[in-house]
C-alpha cells in the first residue's frame, strides 16, 4: 500500500535555549512573542517562551527557525488522552 503523501522528516534541534529550528512543518497557526503555534507531521507544536520572533519559515521545505527565550515545547495530538505528549521540557 503506497502514501501518496510524502513527509519531511520531523526534527527539533534546539541550542542553547535560545535557537530553535523544525522541520517537518505544515503551517505556522499563531505567534506573538511569547507563543508559537506550529502544525507538524507529529501534531501540533506550541513553543512557548520570552522574545520569539520567526527568524525563518520556507513552508514548502516544511522549515522553521525561531529565536528567543526559549521556555517549553508542548505537543497535543490526541496522545494520551487529550493531554499534552511532550510537557515542561525546560523549567524557567
Amino acid at each position: 500500500m503506497a502514501n501518496s503523501e510524502i513527509k519531511t522528516p520531523h526534527i527539533v534541534n534546539l541550542e542553547g535555549r535560545k535557537n530553535l529550528t523544525i522541520t517537518g512543518v505544515k503551517e505556522v497557526g499563531s505567534f506573538d512573542e511569547h507563543e508559537i503555534t506550529a502544525h507538524t507531521d507529529m501534531g501540533k507544536l506550541l513553543i512557548k517562551g520570552d522574545n520569539l520572533n520567526i527568524k525563518k519559515l520556507n513552508l514548502d521545505a516544511c522549515d522553521l527557525e525561531i529565536t528567543g527565550k526559549i521556555c517549553s515545547l508542548n505537543y497535543s495530538d490526541g496522545c494520551g488522552g487529550g493531554r499534552f505528549f511532550l510537557k515542561r521540557v525546560f523549567k524557567k
